[in-house]
């Protein structure tokens, strides 16, 4: 099925949180499987603010409480076939999502075989071991790649814009770094959620022991779990501490005040997400954000977060994973054999604190030669020589390019790996990302979306807000912004200006003297 011509394509998304967040990658191979299509999701009021942005779906259709029942489902299969959809994608395992695609008319209807409505479907998907035992993130690849879609993994994506990003930025201006969101509900039920004592603990270490502050997330419904937390780290900050509704630079409580995006844009903003398994800590990984879960009563290797370097604390049971959403033995023992030792340390291993400069290729350390795909036309900057001063003050040198020729079948990947390769030989560089996809599979990685600086702070334990962008294009300098790095433009590329620049200068060594001169300037 890979290449089909123009199709109008309806997808039933799923009505949780972080079940929606783990079908993003699906969305977009399906898109890139069927790239002159119209994508139309079907969805619940409150999981669609996760799709808004999303370049993968062209339209959203909120499923309302008016759509249940019987004559409900009438209705709204009349509404379907009105806008004939020519194939159903049923991320949803309900035989409400077959019934409705099946009167809607709509003549290629795709799920897995379960609930009983293998007979509304025309390509049944079978519910095996193999697919029961998949991350859920592969689980709903698995559903495309059964039909003959090419599925290639990625991680979920959840697109922020830079407004959104410097409106969470702007949010937490006033809190000590690092920022440590806590998120100590969890909807599915009290077996996923551990102590709000315990989260409190952690609170209060992270005040205490590293001088960072806390944020703490949550449902309207779980503001009673954010007051019994707040509660522990008043007793010992003493009377005079803020309460509920209240912040100061230390304690932040958005408990029910968030809508789904502005969490999202806040929790990107973070330096850190400790959380339960839960829609939050899936939202967590798909911006980006280093998590920390804790997990008792369900499965990390089914719906664990899947971002680079993320960690899990969990024990060993005998009773777990049990699924259950009331813990059935009373004692919650899964969630209680987790320390805060654990998770405090898991905390000491995520937060970043390593400065870094990070450099575009093409343009700002060599020139900029179109689609540089020979030795003959790398002619590197002499001045890349002065960049050993900054290794000399304690950053790290890290080289981030985009490369969509490799997508585009005009540079073998090779080739590009062996010139990042020389930066990191002869010149010192630390680590070199790049991005070979085109700039319509809206990846990631590809700048000025963040994916290779986070990719770093991962692998580097990088401190992005004290990091400098150094590069020729105006989307280098939005790389900075979208991350809180200082964002210096070189005019030795393509580009001689730029709007969100926080420096200009005319070569590298300039560069050098304007990070070294901050620096010695706080």
């Amino acid at each position: 099925m890979t290449g089909k011509t123009s199709c109008n394509i309806l997808v039933r998304g799923v009505n949780w949180i972080g079940d929606a967040v783990m079908t993003m990658p699906a969305l977009k191979a399906l898109r890139i499987a069927n790239p002159g299509s119209r994508i139309t999701l079907l969805v619940r009021p409150w999981v669609s603010p996760l799709f808004e942005k999303s370049p993968d779906v062209d339209e959203i259709i909120i499923y309302e409480d008016k759509h249940k029942g019987f004559l409900g489902k009438f209705g709204l299969a009349g509404m379907l076939k009105k806008k004939d959809f020519r194939m159903a994608v049923l991320f949803q395992n309900a035989m409400d999502a077959a019934v409705a695609a099946f009167f809607a008319g709509i003549p290629e209807r795709i799920g897995y075989a379960r609930d009983g409505r293998r007979m509304f479907l025309t390509k049944a998907v079978p519910f095996d071991s193999y697919a029961g035992g998949l991350h859920h993130i592969e689980y709903y690849l698995n559903l495309l790649e059964k039909v003959g879609f090419a599925a290639q993994y990625s991680l979920p994506w959840l697109h922020l814009s830079l407004d959104e990003r410097l409106w969470a930025r702007e949010k937490l201006e006033h809190m000590k770094r690092p920022v440590i969101a806590i998120n100590p509900g969890a909807a599915y039920g009290s077996s996923k959620r551990w102590r709000p004592e315990r989260f409190a603990e952690i609170a209060k270490r992270v005040i205490n022991g590293i001088n960072g502050s806390v944020i703490i997330f949550g449902g309207p419904s779980e503001r009673e779990i954010e007051d019994e937390i707040a509660g522990e780290i008043r007793k010992e900050a003493g009377p005079g501490y803020p309460g509920s509704g209240a912040q100061r630079a230390e304690l932040m409580l958005m408990a029910g005040k968030t809508g789904l995006r502005e969490l999202a844009a806040l929790i990107s903003e973070s330096d850190l997400l400790v959380t339960n398994d839960s829609g939050p800590m899936h939202m967590g990984y798909a911006t980006g954000a280093p998590v920390a879960a804790i997990f008792g009563s369900t499965s990390p290797a089914l719906t664990g977060p899947a971002g680079r370097g993320d960690i899990v604390i969990s024990k060993a049971m005998d009773c777990a994973p049990c699924f259950e959403r009331e813990c059935k033995k009373g004692n919650l023992a899964c969630m209680d054999a987790v320390s805060t030792d654990e998770v405090f340390d898991a905390i000491g291993k995520l937060v970043g604190s390593v400065k870094a400069v990070f450099f575009d290729r093409d343009g700002t350390i060599c020139r900029d030669a179109g689609y540089l795909s020979r030795m003959a036309d790398l002619e590197i900057f002499p001045e890349v020589k002065s960049l050993s001063k900054l290794k000399e003050n304690g950053f790290l040198l890290i080289g981030v390019t985009n490369q969509s020729g490799i997508d585009r079948g005009m540079v073998k990947e090779d080739f590009v790996k062996h010139v990042n390769n020389i930066f990191m030989a002869k010149y010192g560089f630390d680590g070199f990302y790049y991005c070979p996809h085109h700039p319509d599979k809206h990846c990631s990685c590809r700048k000025p979306e963040p994916g290779m600086l986070l990719n770093a702070r991962a692998d580097y334990r990088i401190n992005l807000k004290g990091s400098f962008v150094v590069g020729d294009k105006e989307l280098d300098m939005l790389l900075a912004k979208a991350v809180g790095a200082k964002g210096i433009h070189v005019r030795t590329g393509q580009e001689c200006s730029s709007l969100h620049a926080d420096f200009h200068v005319n070569g590298l060594n300039e560069a050098v003297s304007v990070i070294l001169g901050n620096v010695r300037g706080k």
